[in-house]
């Protein structure tokens, strides 16, 4: 197999993948914000509509669903939820022996 067609096995965490920086964080953030765009559309809200829940302005909903989440924090994301009448559970465990590295999973 030529380099050009040489497959690669995903970590499991795209961000990891690529080498940027704190891809735990990345990835926890961006799953945060696919839960939150999923309870926007589940309950048939606009942008200004979610804006006005979450006490920001339309924009910054446009940017969270975009992705574009260099502004947000995972507190702030979480805080997000429970504002969209979400509960939030975290649940610290150890990892398995058989598994490498620890991670962060939002369910």
């Amino acid at each position: 197999m030529n380099k050009e067609n040489e497959i690669i096995a995903s970590s499991g965490n795209v961000f990891a993948d690529l080498g940027l920086s704190n891809p735990e964080e990345r990835l926890v953030k961006a799953e945060l914000a696919r839960k939150i765009s999923e309870i926007i559309k589940s309950q048939q809200i606009t942008q200004v509509q979610a804006a006005e829940i979450l006490g920001v302005d339309q924009p910054k909903i446009s940017l969270l669903i975009r992705g574009r989440l260099s502004g947000f924090s995972v507190d702030r994301l979480l805080t997000y939820l429970n504002k969209l009448g979400s509960n939030v559970e975290i649940i610290v465990k150890p990892k398995p022996v058989n598994q490498e590295f620890a991670h962060t999973t939002v369910l």
